[in-house]
């Protein structure tokens, strides 16, 4: 699942280095989630996690991914906004972060803004935030399955 992770993220970084796609701030949390699932499953394999530690990896995986899935659902949905319903477009990310408090500064990015409304690319009828809405719902049954797994006797 680490492995997916890093793959997801050097796709990322290809499409914005490489196809100049410049990520909103959705498209940024969205990648701090996948970066934090990634993290948690490389934890769990390096520290050969058994039953009960599997179990608290896997749930700590199925949360990030369940909130992950609502910030690409909550982009999907301003995606998918009549124009004239589309929130207005923000300030960048360094000018939130040098003249608003931090917190503040993070619920704005969060909830995203018309930025986040554009569509640059889509495969199969899907958009960026859908695929990723896939890949968080594939992270969460991935984790789920270990999860029941771990619940099963070992095998000898």
């Amino acid at each position: 699942m680490w492995i997916g992770s890093i793959l997801l993220i050097l796709t990322a970084l290809y499409m914005q280095y490489f196809m100049d796609m410049i990520p909103c701030a959705l498209c940024m949390t969205q990648r701090v989630f996948i970066i934090a699932i990634g993290c948690i499953a490389l934890l769990a394999w390096l520290h050969k996690a058994k039953a009960l530690g599997m179990r608290i990896y896997t749930a700590i995986g199925m949360v990030l991914a369940v909130i992950g899935g609502g910030f690409s659902s909550r982009h999907i949905w301003l995606q998918n906004l009549p124009e004239d319903l589309v929130p207005t477009c923000g300030p960048s990310l360094g000018y939130l972060i040098e003249t608003v408090p931090l917190a503040q500064a993070l619920s704005l990015l969060l909830q995203g803004d018309g930025n986040c409304a554009e569509v640059s690319w889509t495969f199969l009828g899907l958009t960026i935030p859908g695929w990723t809405l896939v890949c968080f719902i594939g992270f969460f049954l991935i984790n789920l399955f270990i999860f029941y797994k771990s619940f099963l006797p070992k095998q000898d």
